[in-house]
């Protein structure tokens, strides 16, 4: 690439290289800062209500990170070819195929706002000679500055190629079309999608973390269409790591079914929304789905398969990731960290209406040994279940779907 500004002086270009790797062992907790105010700055709700593309955009942003600091390791205050990875191309055609066109400019706009302050107080804490934090300043800005240019420069070429290989362009067009809240004709839409709407739905999102497990995605889908259950099915490929699952009839999934169909597929999960009638039954049963994939994800959770309905006060509970372990410290207090078995069985007990012989015949347990698991249980907790039943129960909920949720917690 042709350089458009002199090179940095030895001792310039030494500096720059410390930063950047000090930096580059932060890459994780930078890209966590910098993630939130780029996916709001695209100005795309068709990304943000979609959990699979949103971790797909944080990985872009991550590996932009990655790869301007390692060519500034390589080449300090240089100019830095924009890198995009095959999961980034992939996510590159995933938004084409969707007809999503993100604000980049804004993007890139609160990236360097963002970006640039830490970079300004990493180069301020550790650059002690004014001289020399005034050219690294000087020629790192003109790097971030032509990265930027040149990044989109080059999402543009890779935009027109995704676009021209988009083969279900119309398809996914209509589904989002209907998923938005868009009037349209029952059908138009029934024409495009081959799909008949006058009737039940139950929507399904699967999909994997794991850009790996891709090809167990795509088995597991195949196992899918192959069941019963997913013969009258519409299938849609939402990305390369999701796909999006409409099944159609006269009464609600076998969930456990379901979930059989999907076990053993290495890192696939799946999230299932409530059962809706016609065109708003297809549209709200998806965002349920879309919520509960985007609560496992939130969490960390490895559940095979989610059912919203199930989870719905989990999902209002946590979508503040630092409240929700707070409430479960403060609820649970030492049960949060003891043996699983005794949460499982308070749990139980609460969900039996404080029936110790249902709950016994619910965990194939003998009745006294539910009775000493609950009172050593009620024990522990801070809250006992006698003064809240309701706080105590959403706390254990909370824990059973993200068992790991304060294990990196500092005390509070």
């Amino acid at each position: 690439m042709e350089e458009l500004w002199p090179a940095p002086s030895p001792e310039v270009a030494d500096a720059i290289r410390s930063l950047c790797q000090r930096l580059l062992n932060r890459a994780d907790e930078l890209t966590g800062a910098l993630t939130p105010t780029v996916l709001e700055a695209q100005n795309a709700q068709a990304l943000t209500a979609d959990a699979a593309l949103a971790l797909e955009d944080r990985h872009g942003s991550r590996s932009d990170l990655v790869q301007w600091l390692t060519s500034n390791i390589q080449h300090p205050g240089r100019r830095v070819e924009p890198y995009f990875d095959s999961r980034t191309t992939a996510y590159i055609r995933d938004l084409a195929s969707r007809g999503i066109t993100p604000d980049y400019t804004g993007a890139w706009r609160a990236a360097l706002k963002v970006g640039w302050r830490l970079w300004l107080e990493a180069s301020v804490e550790h650059i002690s000679d004014p001289r020399v934090l005034v050219e690294v300043l000087d020629v790192t800005a003109h790097s971030l500055i032509q990265y930027a240019i040149d990044w989109m420069s080059a999402l543009h070429e890779a935009g027109l190629a995704a676009a021209a290989g988009n083969a279900d362009a119309d398809v996914i067009a209509m589904i989002q079309l209907i998923a938005s809240g868009d009037a349209t004709s029952q059908d138009l839409a029934e024409g495009r999608l081959n799909y008949r709407l006058a009737r039940w739905h139950q929507a399904i999102v699967v999909w994997t973390n794991d850009p790996q497990q891709t090809q167990a995605l795509e088995d597991a889908v195949a196992a899918f269409r192959a069941a019963p259950a997913g013969h009258n099915a519409l299938v849609a490929r939402a990305s390369t790591s999701s796909r999006w699952i409409w099944l159609s009839g006269s009464s609600a999934a076998d969930l456990p079914h379901v979930e059989k169909v999907f076990a053993g597929f290495g890192d696939v999960q799946a999230a299932i929304g409530r059962p809706g009638y016609g065109l708003q039954g297809f549209r709200s049963s998806h965002q349920d789905a879309l919520a509960a994939q985007a609560m496992i994800m939130r969490l960390g959770s490895d559940r095979s398969l989610t059912a919203y309905a199930d989870v719905e006060l989990i999902d209002a509970l946590t979508r503040d990731y630092a409240s929700a372990q707070r409430f479960v410290a403060r609820t649970l207090g030492p049960l949060a960290e003891a043996d699983e078995s005794l949460r499982e069985a308070l749990l139980t007990y609460v969900r039996c209406g404080f029936n110790t012989t249902r709950a016994a015949a619910t965990v194939y347990a003998h009745r006294n040994t539910v009775e000493r698991r609950v009172s050593r249980a009620n024990e522990l907790s801070t809250v006992k279940v006698e003064d809240n039943p309701v706080h105590v129960a959403a706390a254990l909920l909370v824990l059973d779907i993200a068992p790991t949720l304060l294990a990196h917690t500092s005390s509070s």
